[in-house]
């Protein structure tokens, strides 16, 4: 471990999380399984929210704005954000409560804290280490224990999934009103869909796309 980096700080949650990186192997796996290895995903991921103190139920506290697609996700999530702030404004201008509104997105263009943010901006790199320690360190206890869905289901997310986990853990302890999600590949198994009860889903342009993980025919990657 880089002794340099002082621990708990945001050099070292971005070291951390890099590790969490999806290794070679794995990737290979997925491909040869046509993306079957992936279907204990969300399971797994219900269980990682139940480990770190929230349940799937809570999510719904967010008012989740779910958006997918192939092409234009982004573009649709930056847009919802910018309308979502126009009316935060005026209900500032009638006096009323503005909109605290979080958004995650990916990929990041410099820093990944990017990928998490409130009110237009990225959280800060305070904000990012903290938040990120208290998931990555709720995961890394032995109490409670972490629910196994298979006898082969992971100890800790890797790099994607974990930031999502970290975003929902995020805007819950930030008490956003709207959260817009982008989905990450896509598909069945992507751990954005453990939102049960979104109140918006937003489709971008669809493609074919990812085949490699998801699969080849519009069925497979459904």
């Amino acid at each position: 471990m880089d002794t340099s980096v002082p621990a708990g700080s945001y050099l070292a949650a971005v070291r951390d999380l890099n590790g969490l990186q999806t290794n070679y192997q794995i990737i290979q796996q997925i491909k040869a399984s046509g993306g079957r290895m992936n279907q204990h995903s969300i399971p797994e991921f219900c269980a990682f929210l139940e480990k770190i103190g929230h349940s799937v139920k809570d999510l719904d506290k967010l008012n989740v704005i779910h958006v997918a697609g192939t092409k234009g996700k982004g573009s649709t999530c930056a847009f919802t954000q910018s309308i979502l702030t126009q009316l935060s404004e005026q209900r500032r201008a009638e006096g009323k409560q503005p909109l605290k509104i979080g958004l995650f997105t990916s990929p990041h263009l410099i820093q990944v804290r990017e990928r998490i943010q409130i009110n237009g901006q990225p959280i800060s790199q305070l904000d990012f280490a903290k938040y990120f320690y208290e998931t990555f360190d709720a995961l890394r206890s032995p109490h409670p224990p972490l629910r196994k869905v298979s006898v082969d289901s992971p100890s800790m997310p890797m790099y994607f999934r974990f930031l999502t986990l970290m975003a929902y853990h995020t805007f819950l302890r930030e008490q956003v009103d709207v959260a817009i999600m982008e989905v990450g590949v896509g598909g069945e198994y992507d751990s954005t869909n453990v939102v049960q009860q979104p109140v918006v889903c937003g489709i971008a342009s669809l493609g074919i796309d990812h085949q490699n993980s998801l699969g080849s025919t519009i069925e497979e990657i459904a």
